[in-house]
C-alpha cells in the first residue's frame, strides 16, 4: 500500500479544519496553564511544627502562621495538606525552599522538616516480610 504524501493530505479541507481546532485548543490550553516558576517546581511537602497558644484554634493558627509566607489566608488554606492538631501542633504543605526559610523566622515555628515516608516492612536482600528496624529496637 502506497502512503499517502503530506501535500495530499493538506488538501483536504477537513483535515485542515481538524488540524486548525486541534492547534488553536492547544494554545488556549497552554494559556489557561499557570507558568511554574522553578522554584514552584522545586517545592516539597514539609511538616511544620509550631507553639500554638493554648486555646487557639489549630487550624486557623497554622492558617494564620502560614499567610504571610504565602500572601494569603486563602493561599495558606490552599497549601495546608493536613493539620497536627493532638500530639503535636503543625501542619503539612507543599513549600518551595525559600518558603521554607521564610517560615522558619515566624516566632511561632519551632521546626520545619521535609516530609519523609518510610517503608517498615519490604524486600530488603530479595527476602519479602524482611522488617526493618528504626532505632526503635
Amino acid at each position: 500500500m502506497k502512503a499517502e504524501s503530506p501535500r495530499h493530505l493538506l488538501r483536504n479541507p477537513s483535515l485542515l479544519i481538524l488540524l486548525a481546532a486541534a492547534a488553536a485548543l492547544a494554545q488556549i490550553a497552554m494559556a489557561a496553564e499557570p507558568e511554574q516558576t522553578p522554584a514552584a517546581q522545586d517545592a516539597a511537602v514539609h511538616i511544620v511544627y509550631v507553639d500554638r497558644p493554648e486555646g487557639a484554634d489549630a487550624e486557623e493558627f497554622h492558617i494564620r502562621t502560614l499567610a504571610p509566607v504565602l500572601g494569603s489566608e486563602e493561599k495558606a488554606k490552599d497549601a495546608v495538606l493536613y493539620h497536627y492538631k493532638h500530639a503535636a501542633s503543625g501542619f503539612s504543605a507543599k513549600l518551595t525552599p525559600a518558603q521554607v526559610e521564610d517560615l522558619k523566622k515566624q516566632p511561632c515555628v519551632l521546626q520545619v522538616t521535609p516530609s519523609q515516608t518510610y517503608q517498615l516492612h519490604g524486600s530488603e536482600g530479595g527476602h519479602a516480610g524482611t522488617t526493618r528496624t528504626m532505632g526503635l529496637m
